[in-house]
């Protein structure tokens, strides 16, 4: 039953105007595209902030340069990523929010969350690793346990994935390359997180 009830929400999700027929804000300057991938199986949820340009033209989460890197921070195939029985992909905004004046893109819809996310999450009880990328996935996701700043955050990633509570939480910066520098900076995102991650990832998917 319950996979019947995730399938009937996620044909709900996709099919969401809430944004352009009774906007939080300024209405949406496009058509919306919701793009989420639920799943009934898969132990792993990939918490991301919104679609970028190439994710709304192809409807194909992470289908872009960002998405590269993040395959690789989890040691995965594309084939591997896109199996929905291995992850789910559950965005704090499904549809592509826009660009601001500097050509970024825009926070993510604020119509999301409050009307679909905890009904979702509630219907994939399965998951006990959630990756949260971005500052508005960690807010969402940890309450209290997010730090003042995406870095203080991630910084502290060794406590929030030791906590009792479940599922476990990883918390990674977005894999943009505009965060290039910041890598640099810490390098031991790579040295001591990465390692853990890829472990954890393959414990789940082997």
């Amino acid at each position: 039953m319950t996979a019947t009830e995730l399938e009937c929400l996620t044909t709900r999700i996709r099919a969401c105007r809430v944004c352009v027929e009774a906007p939080r804000g300024r209405p949406m300057p496009h058509e919306p595209r919701p793009v989420v991938v639920s799943s009934a199986t898969a132990r792993i949820l990939i918490a991301g902030q919104a679609p970028g340009t190439k994710v709304h033209a192809t409807g194909i989460p992470f289908n872009d340069a960002s998405g590269d890197r993040l395959r690789d921070w989890l040691g995965v195939s594309r084939e591997e990523f896109y199996d929905a029985a291995k992850f789910a992909i559950v965005p704090m905004g499904f549809c592509f929010p826009g660009q601001d004046a500097k050509g970024g893109d825009l926070p993510p819809r604020r119509e999301c969350a409050p009307l679909w996310r905890q009904p979702l999450i509630e219907l994939m009880p399965q998951i006990d690793l959630v990756l949260t990328i971005g500052l508005y996935a960690q807010q969402w996701h940890l309450r209290e346990a997010c730090g003042a700043s995406l870095g203080e955050t991630v910084r502290n990633w060794r406590a929030i994935f030791d906590r009792p509570a479940q599922p476990r939480t990883i918390p990674l910066p977005h894999p943009s390359w505009r965060n290039t520098a910041w890598l640099k900076k810490n390098p031991w995102f790579e040295a001591e997180l990465l390692p853990v991650l890829k472990s954890e990832i393959r414990d789940r998917i082997a």
